[in-house]
């Protein structure tokens, strides 16, 4: 028998942790809601939950520091749950390791539909990403991805850690090498979902990957810029 999708959720508003619990229940999620930092470490080491919704605004430590000690602690799939709609804010979210995030106000639908999402990917049967094994191995311009370990190798033979936002990005270039994305294709790839026409925080994430790719921004060589149409992945790929 198949264990129940356990979630933590992370929310100083006790009313909104009690509603969404109750909530993912109908849909078979064992859901467990703490207040702060302390109560969330707390839990975890109790149980590790399959997934955390996480939100921004939180007293003491806030959210983006939790992520950051969550991505430099493990792999748990993050959601972050923010107020703010600034396109900065949200790829900080995304450059810290966080999976997605939701801006409030939301339909609880919509959080349930991110959690089964992002939960695909982390077990390795969301669609094409990773689908070619543990073992698998793309070779770029001297550099190495593992895609099973999510580890990126220089040509001189560094790991470069990755986000999840970053490695999400860098697997939709190589999957289309040579090919112009705009920055809708781009971010859906970055957060798991379909983004507005407007939403240009893409670029920063782009920048981000440049610098763990060590491509000049004023003079890229794989991550080009094609000026009002998006980007180019300019490498020739071997697996």
């Amino acid at each position: 028998m198949q264990k129940p999708t356990r979630a933590l959720i992370v929310d100083d508003d006790k009313e909104i942790c009690a509603l969404l619990c109750s909530y993912l229940a109908d849909f078979g999620i064992e859901a467990r809601g703490v207040h702060d930092g302390a109560a969330m470490r707390r839990a975890i080491a109790e149980q590790t939950p399959d997934v955390i919704i996480l939100d921004l605004m939180l007293p003491g430590e806030d959210g983006l520091t939790l992520c950051r000690q969550l991505r430099s602690n493990g792999n748990i799939p993050v959601i972050m749950l923010t107020a703010r709609g600034e396109p900065a804010d949200r790829v900080v979210g995304l450059e810290l390791g966080a999976d997605d995030y939701v801006v409030k106000p939301f339909d609880p639908r919509e959080l349930v539909a991110r959690v089964h999402t992002v939960l695909r990917r982390a077990r390795g049967d969301g669609g094409s990403l990773g689908s070619g094994g543990e073992s698998e191995r793309i070779n770029f311009e001297g550099w190495s991805l593992d895609v099973g370990t999510r580890q990126l190798t220089t040509p001189r033979q560094v790991v470069v850690p990755l986000s999840n936002a970053e490695f999400r990005l860098l697997w939709t270039f190589i999957e289309r090498p040579r090919r112009v994305l705009n920055r809708d294709q781009l971010m859906d790839a970055a957060r798991g979902q379909s983004s507005t026409a407007y939403d240009r925080s893409i670029d920063l994430l782009v920048s981000r990957l440049r610098q763990k790719l060590d491509d000049d921004p004023r003079d890229p060589k794989l991550l080009k810029t094609i000026r009002g149409e998006g980007y180019l992945f300019d490498a020739r790929i071997s697996r």
